[in-house]
C-alpha cells in the first residue's frame, strides 16, 4: 500500500499526438456532448410530460437517458478539456473516482437494457399477463437490481485497483481512467489481476450480450403467431433496442474480453460506447419509434399553443 503514494497523479496520452487533430476533435466531441444533452433532455421531457411514462418500456427509457447523461458527463467534458490542454493530468483520487463512476453507470445501463429486453419479451410472448407481470413495483425492483449489480461490479474493480502498487510510470495510454490501461502501470505481475478483470468485465458483458440475443431470438420466433400489423409494430420497437444493444455491447466486448497486456485499439474503440452510442441512442429511440414521434408532436403543439395564448 505504501508504493501507491509514489504516484500522486496520472497523465493521459490521449487519442492523438497531433495537436491540430486534437483541437478539431475537441470541437467535434463538444458538439457530440451538446447533442447528447439535448437529445436525452428531449426524451425525458417527452416521456415525463405524456402518457408514455405509465408504460414500462418508456419508464426504462427514461432511466436509460438519465444514465447516458451522467455517464457521458463523467467522460466527455474532461476529454474535450484535455484535447485542448497542453498537459492532460488527473490526480490519483480523481482517477479512481472516474474509474468507479464510469463502471457503476455503465454497469447499471447494461442491466437496464436487460430489463427493457425482458419487458419486450413479456409484451410479445405473454401479452395477456403483461400488465400483471410488468407493474410499476416490478419495474422499480428491476431498476434497483440494476443499481445493485452495477455497484458491486464497480466497487470490486475499484478495490482491486486501490490495492495495486503504482511506483513509477504514470502515463496512461488512454483518455479516461479505465482498469486495463491502469494495469499496464502496475509494478508487479498482473497475470492474475488481468484474468480477474476479464472475468469481472469481459465475461459479464459477453454473457449479458448472449442473453439479450437469445431473448430477441425467442421474441422473433414468437412473432410468427402475430398479425402482420402486430409484427411490424413489435419489430419496429425491438429493432431500435437491438441497434442500441449492438452499438454499446460490441465495442465493450472488444475492449474488455482481451487481457490487459494485449496490444489493441482499446482507446479508439472505446469512443463508440463513451460518445457515439450515447449520442445515437436518442435518435434511434425517437426517429424509429412511432409512439415517441407522436408524443413529441403533441408536446410541441401544446408548448407552442400555450405560448400563443
Amino acid at each position: 500500500m505504501e508504493n501507491q503514494n509514489n504516484v500522486t497523479e496520472f497523465v493521459f496520452l490521449g487519442l492523438w499526438k497531433n495537436k491540430q487533430i486534437e483541437l478539431l476533435f475537441c470541437f467535434l466531441f463538444l458538439l457530440c456532448y451538446l447533442a447528447i444533452l439535448m437529445g436525452n433532455f428531449i426524451i425525458l421531457l417527452t416521456i415525463t410530460c405524456s402518457h408514455l411514462i405509465k408504460k414500462p418500456m418508456y419508464y426504462f427509457l427514461c432511466h436509460l437517458s438519465i444514465l447516458d447523461l451522467f455517464y457521458t458527463s463523467t467522460v466527455v467534458p474532461r476529454l474535450t478539456r484535455d484535447l485542448a490542454a497542453e498537459r492532460k493530468n488527473i490526480s490519483y483520487g480523481n482517477c479512481m473516482t472516474q474509474l468507479f463512476t464510469a463502471h457503476l453507470l455503465a454497469g447499471v445501463e447494461i442491466f437496464i437494457l436487460v430489463s427493457m429486453a425482458f419487458d419486450r419479451y413479456i409484451a410479445i410472448v405473454k401479452p395477456l399477463h403483461y400488465t400483471v407481470i410488468m407493474n410499476r413495483q416490478r419495474c422499480n425492483m428491476l431498476i434497483m437490481v440494476a443499481w445493485g449489480v452495477g455497484f458491486w461490479h464497480s466497487i470490486a474493480l475499484l478495490l482491486m485497483v486501490l490495492n495495486l502498487p503504482f511506483c513509477g510510470p504514470n502515463q496512461i495510454n488512454h483518455y479516461i481512467c479505465d482498469v486495463k490501461p491502469l494495469l499496464k502501470l502496475v509494478c508487479k505481475d498482473i497475470h492474475i489481476v488481468s484474468i480477474l478483470t476479464v472475468v469481472n468485465s469481459g465475461m459479464v458483458v459477453v454473457v449479458v450480450f448472449l442473453v439479450l440475443l437469445a431473448s430477441y431470438m425467442l421474441i422473433l420466433y414468437n412473432l410468427r403467431t402475430h398479425s402482420s400489423a402486430g409484427r411490424r409494430k413489435a419489430l419496429s420497437t425491438c429493432s431500435s433496442h437491438i441497434m442500441v444493444v449492438g452499438l454499446f455491447f460490441v465495442p465493450c466486448i472488444y475492449t474488455y474480453i482481451l487481457p490487459a497486456g494485449s496490444e489493441n485499439k482499446d482507446k479508439e474503440i472505446s469512443v463508440f460506447y463513451t460518445v457515439i452510442s450515447p449520442m445515437l441512442n436518442p435518435l434511434i429511440y425517437t426517429l424509429r419509434n412511432v409512439e415517441m414521434r407522436i408524443a413529441m408532436q403533441k408536446l410541441w403543439y401544446q408548448m407552442s399553443h400555450s405560448e400563443l395564448n
